[in-house]
C-alpha cells in the first residue's frame, strides 16, 4: 500500500471518545483500595514509610526497610527511632545540617536528610537512607509521634563521594591533590594566624625521577610515585597532610612544629627513606629528593607567601647539591639570582681558562707516604673569586655544562699526572651524567692517550647514583672500563641509598668511607666506629682497599688507622693544592707528609665575619662574628668583658642565642651557647627557635614575617634607657687604619 494512501485512510480513522467510559476514582473513605495503593508504592520499592510514637519508639516500618536494616521487622517494632542509625559525623555529613537527635527532641519538620543505617555486624559498603518527617499532633497540641518516607540513597551517595574524592585528592598515589592542599592551608593559616600558631611546610621535589621515566617508562614512573606517597605517610603519619602537587613534587603540612631541630631531622628522615632502592616492575629503581622548609609566622604569614618561601627553600636545597634539606632565610632570594648568574658565568668558564685542577693527596695509613692524588676541580671566578665545587658542580649536572666539565677534568689530570712519578696514581670523580653517556669508555681512552699515561694510573671514582640507569648498560660500561685497565672506587659510600649489590655486581678497587662517617667518630655518642669497622671488613674480605676522607684531628686519624683504612684523606695532611705545588714538592723527593692538625676532634667552626648585635642586661652592643659552632662562637668588639659573663647574641633574622663568656681577651670573647644551634641542611648553623613575630605583634611591631635584621629588646630602639652600660663599646671600622 503506497505511503500517502495509508495517511489519507488513517486521518480518516475515527478519534476514541475521550470520556466515553465512566471513571472509578478512589474515594478518599474507601481505606482498602487506598491501603492496597500503599503497599504497591512500598513493594516498588520507590519509598518507605515509618512511624513513631510520642516516645520516640518505632511504631510502623515498611517490610523492605526491615530488610534494609538486616532485621526482622519485628525486632525494629518499639526500638527508638534514632538508635536505627550511626550518630552523624562531620566528616560524613554536611556540616550545616542538625543532627537527628537534635531535630527529634525539638520536634521540628525535616526532609531528605542523609543518615548511615546501624548494622549488628559490619556491612562490607555502609547502607545510606534519605528520611523525611513531620511531627503529628491531636488538636494542633498534644504530640503523637511523628511519620515519615525514607529511601535507600547509598549507590548515590557513593557516586557523590567518589566524585568528591576525585575532586580533592590525587587518583594515582591517593594523597591530597593542589587543591585540596591550598584549601586546608588557607584554612589553616587563617585560623592559626587568629590563634597565634606555628605551622610548618615541607617542599619535597623528586631528584632523577625524569631519568626512571626515560630508562623504564611512564608505568614504571607512576608506579615509583605510589611507593614514594606510602614511605611519605609512613615517616609524617599523624603529624601533618600530605599532598603530591603534580608530577615528582609533594608538600607536607606540619601544623604547631617551628623547631627547626626537630624539622631538620625529620627532613633527613624523609630523604634518608626515600633514597632507599625500589623494585619496580622488576627491575631496580634508585631516586633521592631535596627538601625546602618554611615556617609560618617567621617566613610568611599568608599562604602565598609561606608557599614562595618554601619554594625558594627547595631551589636553594636543589642548588646546594641535591639530596639536602634547606631552611628559608632572607637572603635566599639573592641567592637564587646569584646562582643564576653562576650559570650563566660557568657557560664560559672552560673556554676562558678559569677552571683549575687542584689535587689532595691521598697518603698511606701507617706510614704518611703519598699513594696517589685526588683531581679536584676549582673556578676562580674574575670577579667573584673562589667559587666553592658545591655551588657550581650542582649547577652544572642540571645542565650540559658537566659533561664538557667532567672531559677537562680527565684530560687535565692525565696530562698533569705525567710529571709525578710512575708510583703515584690520580683519582678522578666521574658524575653519573658522564658514566651513563654510550662514549664514556672512549673519552676515557683519548683522555689516557693524549699524554701516554699508563690506564693502570688512573682510577675513576663513582658514587652510587650511576646504577640508576639502565643496568643492562652500566654493566657493560664497568666491563669496558675494566678492559682498558683503570681502577675503579665507590665514592661515598655508606650515605644515600648504599646496596651491597653494587659491591657485589661492579668491579671496585676501593671504597671510600664518607667523612660523615669519620666526623665524630672518636665520641662516645654515636656508631661511626662501629660503621667505618664494618665497611673496613666488608672491603678486605672483597679484596679492595679503602679510603678514609676528610680526616682533620689526630684521633680521628689514630682511629681510622687502627680500624685498618688503607688510605687516609683530609686535611690533616693537605687541603687541595694546584698542579705546581704538587710537583714542586715531588720534585724536592718529599712523598712523605706529616700529619698537622688539632689533637681532638671538635665541632666544626666556620670561619665567618659579619656584624651582630650583642645584648648585656638592657644594652645593645655591635660587634663581629669571627667563627661559629654548633655549640659556642668567638666574637670581637666589647672590651674587657669577664669570663662567665651571660650575653645573648643577636644573629639576625630573630635568631637569638645565650651564651656564656668562657675565654676573654681584650676585645675577644669565646662564648659556650646554652643551647646548641641545628644544621640548616647546607653548610650554615641555625637557631632552633626564633623571636616570634606574634611576640613582636604584642610589642607593638606589625604583625609580619621575620625581615633580616636585629630586634632590640628594650622598647623603642638601642639603649633608650636603663642602667650604664658595664662595657665599652670598640669602634671596629676604625681597626687597621
Amino acid at each position: 500500500m503506497a505511503k500517502g494512501n495509508f495517511l489519507s485512510r488513517l486521518a480518516n480513522f475515527p478519534a476514541p471518545e475521550l470520556g466515553s467510559e465512566p471513571i472509578s476514582s478512589i474515594a478518599k473513605s474507601d481505606s482498602k483500595q487506598r491501603l492496597e495503593l500503599f503497599d504497591s508504592f512500598e513493594n516498588l520499592g520507590l519509598g518507605w514509610f515509618w512511624a513513631t510514637d510520642a516516645h520516640g519508639r518505632v511504631t510502623y516500618l515498611s517490610n523492605n526497610a526491615a530488610k534494609s536494616l538486616g532485621k526482622p521487622e519485628n525486632e525494629v517494632l518499639g526500638s527508638a527511632f534514632g538508635s536505627l542509625f550511626v550518630p552523624q559525623d562531620h566528616d560524613e555529613t554536611d556540616k550545616t545540617e542538625r543532627p537527628l537527635p537534635f531535630l527529634i527532641s525539638a520536634r521540628n519538620a525535616f526532609s531528605d536528610l542523609a543518615v548511615r543505617v546501624q548494622h549488628d555486624q559490619a556491612a562490607e559498603h555502609p547502607v545510606w537512607w534519605a528520611i523525611s518527617g513531620k511531627p503529628q499532633f491531636i488538636n494542633d497540641k498534644t504530640f503523637i509521634g511523628y511519620r515519615g518516607t525514607a529511601k535507600d540513597i547509598t549507590h548515590r551517595r557513593q557516586r557523590d563521594r567518589d566524585a568528591s574524592r576525585l575532586a580533592q585528592f590525587d587518583a594515582l598515589t591517593g594523597l591530597s591533590n593542589r587543591h585540596r592542599m591550598e584549601t586546608k592551608m588557607i584554612a589553616t593559616l587563617t585560623a592559626y594566624k587568629a590563634a597565634k600558631r606555628s605551622c610548618a611546610l615541607m617542599m619535597l621535589d623528586l631528584d632523577r625521577f625524569k631519568q626512571v621515566n626515560d630508562t623504564l617508562g611512564h608505568p614504571a614512573g607512576d608506579e615509583l610515585l605510589k611507593q614514594v606517597a606510602q614511605r611519605l605517610k609512613a615517616i609524617v603519619g599523624d603529624m601533618g597532610e600530605i599532598g603530591r602537587l603534580g608530577g615528582d613534587e609533594f608538600l607536607v603540612m606540619l601544623p604547631d612544629i617551628d623547631d627547626r631541630g626537630r624539622l631538620g631531622e625529620l627532613a633527613n628522615r624523609l630523604i634518608q627513606m626515600i633514597s632507599q632502592p625500589y623494585s619496580v616492575n622488576g627491575s631496580r629503581a634508585i631516586i633521592g629528593t631535596s627538601v625546602g622548609i618554611a615556617i609560618a609566622p617567621y617566613d610568611g604569614i599568608e599562604t602565598d607567601e609561606l608557599v614562595s618561601s618554601t619554594d625558594l627553600a627547595l631551589y636553594a636545597a636543589k642548588g646546594g647539591g641535591r639530596g639536602q634539606f634547606r631552611f628559608y632565610s632572607s637572603d635566599l632570594k639573592d641567592g637564587a639570582r646569584r646562582r643564576k648568574e653562576i650559570e650563566e658565568d660557568l657557560r664560559d668558564a672552560l673556554t676562558q681558562q678559569q677552571i683549575q685542577m687542584h689535587y689532595q693527596p691521598l697518603v698511606q695509613a701507617g706510614t704518611n707516604t703519598v699513594r696517589a692524588f685526588e683531581a679536584l676541580m676549582r673556578w676562580k671566578h674574575p670577579e667573584r673569586g673562589w667559587i666553592r665545587p658545591s655551588q657550581f658542580i650542582p649547577i652544572a649536572e642540571e645542565t650540559s655544562i658537566i659533561s664538557d666539565l667532567g672531559e677537562f677534568a680527565l684530560m687535565q689530570a692525565c696530562k698533569d699526572a705525567m710529571l709525578w712519578p710512575s708510583a703515584l696514581s690520580v683519582t678522578v670523580n666521574v658524575s653519573a651524567v658522564q658514566f651513563n653517556n654510550e662514549d664514556f669508555p672512549n673519552i676515557v681512552r683519548r683522555a689516557l692517550s693524549a699524554p701516554g699515561l699508563v690506564p693502570s694510573r688512573l682510577e675513576l671514582e663513582i658514587t652510587e647514583s650511576v646504577f640508576m640507569g639502565d643496568p643492562y648498560a652500566t654493566k657493560r660500561t664497568f666491563a669496558e672500563l675494566k678492559e682498558i685497565g683503570v681502577r675503579l672506587a665507590l665514592d661515598d659510600f655508606g650515605t644515600g641509598y648504599s646496596s651491597l649489590g653494587y659491591l657485589r655486581d661492579a668491579p671496585f678497587d676501593k671504597i671510600k668511607i664518607d667523612q660523615s662517617f669519620v666526623r665524630g667518630s672518636t665520641e662516645n655518642d654515636n656508631n661511626n666506629a662501629a660503621i667505618i669497622t664494618a665497611i673496613v671488613s666488608l672491603a678486605q674480605a672483597l679484596g679492595m682497599e679503602t679510603v678514609a676522607e676528610g680526616v682533620e684531628a689526630q684521633d680521628e686519624l689514630a682511629l681510622v688507622t687502627s680500624l685498618g683504612a688503607t688510605l687516609v684523606q683530609g686535611w690533616i695532611y693537605a687541603k687541595a693544592m694546584p698542579q705546581q705545588d704538587v710537583v714542586s714538592r715531588l720534585e724536592r723527593g718529599e712523598l712523605e707528609f706529616v700529619p698537622s692538625g688539632p689533637s681532638k676532634h671538635r665541632a666544626d667552626r666556620r670561619t665567618v665575619f659579619r656584624g651582630i648585635g650583642v645584648i648585656h642586661e638592657d644594652h645593645r652592643y655591635d660587634a663581629v662574628l669571627r667563627n661559629l659552632s654548633k655549640t659556642g662562637a668567638m666574637i670581637e668588639g666589647i672590651l674587657d668583658v669577664p669570663i662567665g659573663t651571660d650575653l645573648v647574641l643577636d644573629l639576625g633574622q630573630g635568631q637569638l642565642v645565650i651564651g656564656t663568656v668562657r675565654r676573654s681577651s681584650g676585645a675577644t670573647q669565646g662564648l659556650q651557647f646554652e643551647t646548641a644551634l641545628v644544621s640548616d641542611g647546607a653548610d650554615g648553623l641555625c637557631t632552633r627557635h626564633r623571636v616570634n613575630p606574634y611576640s613582636l605583634a604584642a610589642a607593638g611591631m606589625p604583625l609580619a614575617a621575620l625581615p633580616p635584621g636585629s630586634y632590640p629588646l628594650v622598647s623603642g630602639g638601642h639603649n633608650q634607657t636603663g642602667s650604664r652600660p658595664q662595657f665599652m663599646q670598640i669602634d671596629l671600622n676604625s681597626k687597621g687604619d
